[in-house]
């Protein structure tokens, strides 16, 4: 039921990444969701099904808004009610598993954590990822390794990659300069992989802090 284009040169967004489809989100599905109960075109069984798991969503604290999208997009896309169900309880599952790896983190972020499982990273991938400076989230880092995955980068090399770039420091701009070139590379017809290793090789870590030269005349006195 999700379909991310491989050629679009925009910047990932997460909605892509949690399944949006461009033609729901820009003709269909703003046309369900103006239903008042949208999950009613869903058959009896399937609608209880999908309310049952936006239901324990919320009482895990868990954010349902990605669950409750999954089924809006099938329902835009005509796709059958018990594949609905099935998407929404996978998804349901990964968000579990995203907040017991990372912990007490933003919905946004755990959703993003749930996206790069869904593309196919390991749970424990994630768990380096817990371990955090103050002030700072994984999210970028999590939509560009998710895409990178869309696009055919292999997932054990996009996992080590991005989880070194993290472990060093390395702010948003530096994930998203590596999502820029890379998608660049392959819609130029290189090989997914061979454009992320070239792109990882001169992709810098942890950023270069600017040197603060002291005044005149102290910088003898400091070193005596």
């Amino acid at each position: 039921m999700t379909c991310v284009s491989r050629g679009a040169s925009r910047r990932p967004s997460l909605s892509l990444l949690w399944g949006a489809v461009a033609l729901v989100l820009s003709g269909a599905l703003p046309a369900v969701a103006q239903d008042p109960d949208p999950l009613s075109k869903l058959d009896p069984s399937s609608k209880f099904a999908v309310e049952l798991l936006i239901d324990s969503a919320n009482t895990l604290g868990l954010p349902s808004d990605y669950l409750r999208s999954t089924a809006l997009q099938g329902i835009a896309l005509k796709v059958d009610g018990k594949r609905i169900v099935v998407e929404c309880r996978k998804k349901f599952n990964l968000l579990k598993t995203a907040h017991a790896i990372l912990g007490s983190v933003g919905g946004e972020e755990l959703k993003a954590g749930a996206s790069v499982l869904y593309a196919g990273a390991k749970p424990n991938q994630l768990a380096p990822f817990k371990a955090r400076q103050q002030n700072r989230n994984d999210l970028e880092a999590f939509t560009i390794w998710a895409d990178l995955i869309t696009r055919g980068v292999p997932s054990e090399e996009a996992s080590s990659a991005i989880t070194k770039l993290w472990q060093d420091g390395a702010d948003d701009a530096t994930f998203y300069g590596l999502w820029n070139n890379v998608q660049s590379d392959i819609l130029k017809g290189l090989n997914p992989g061979a454009a992320f290793q070239n792109r990882i090789r001169e992709t810098p870590g942890r950023p270069t802090a600017n040197k603060v030269t002291p005044p005149e005349g102290q910088e003898n006195q400091s070193s005596r």
